[in-house]
Order: C-alpha cells, then structure tokens, then sequence
C-alpha cells in the first residue's frame, strides 16, 4: 500500500414516509447500503427514541464498527507476530448518557476474550492488544473513547 493511497468508503441511506404528523408519528425505519457490498440493511434508531427494536440503529453500528476495527486489528498483529490466535469474541458496550450536552457516546468499552495457543506470555499478548488499538482505524476516527480490557485465555491445541 502506497504512502499516499486515500481510500474511499460510501454509504447510502435512505427513508420514506412523512413527518406531517409530528416527531410521535413518523416511523424511523430506514435502509443502508456500503457499495460495493450487496446486503442492504434494515435500520431504525434506538428504541428510547421510538425506533424500532428488531432494527439495529446507528449507535450499535458505531460500537460494532469499533469491535470489528479491534478485532481485525489484532488478528493482523498477531499473525504479523507469529501468534497463533485461535477465537475471539467480544462483548463491546458505550454508554451514551441524555444529561451531558451534546448526547453522544460517552465511551466505548471493548470486552475481548483472546484465546491463543501457548507460547507466548500474557504480557505480551496485552502489549499486542495495545498495539492493535493504537492502529484500529476506526478508534483513531472517533471523538469517543474506546476502551479495551481483553481476557488472555491459552489453550492447548496438542
């Protein structure tokens, strides 16, 4: 990958129906594409603000987004560091409190549990951990802070 490469990313949402009614009355299903990928998503906003549960709505994205980033993130520098990963799962969170002005996400916390085949010591999988953070792309565009506290488990792959 060149120095200068600019990558370009799109999206496209797009809503029908009407507000006439009033900020009770219109719904707030809407659908998302990311060409070039096919899937097209069906969306709503949070359900605390008359979305639609069944419907994932932009603040999950953004945490899944961060989750994603993490998780690719590692995997990558652990393979780079000849770490033989064997699962990842996290269970990210971000709170999001009304009070504080503007409402927006307050913090991301991401919740990894690395499972690795013995080798390497634990610090050393957590130094890598921090790596990845430091080189998530999606950590590094967000205002939000993101927090990552892993669990290192080792397995035995014999």
């Amino acid at each position: 990958m060149a120095e200068d490469s600019v990558h370009r990313y799109q999206a496209t949402c797009s809503w029908s129906g009407s507000t006439a009614g009033g900020y009770e009355h219109y719904g707030r299903t809407h659908q998302g594409t990311a060409p070039p990928a096919a899937p097209e998503l069906t969306l709503s906003s949070d359900p605390a603000f008359r979305g639609d549960p069944a419907h994932l709505n932009p603040e999950q994205l953004v945490v899944l987004a961060a989750a994603s980033c993490q998780l690719l993130s590692f995997l990558a520098v652990a393979a780079r560091a000849r770490l033989d990963v064997r699962d990842y799962h996290d269970e990210a969170t971000a709170t999001m409190p009304e009070a504080d002005r503007p409402v927006r996400l307050a913090e991301i916390v991401l919740r990894p549990r690395i499972q690795l085949a013995a080798g390497p010591s634990e610090d050393r999988v957590r130094h890598l951990v921090e790596v990845a953070h430091r080189e998530c792309f999606i950590a590094n565009s967000l205002a939000t802070p993101v927090r990552v506290e892993p669990v290192i488990e080792f397995v035995d792959v014999g």
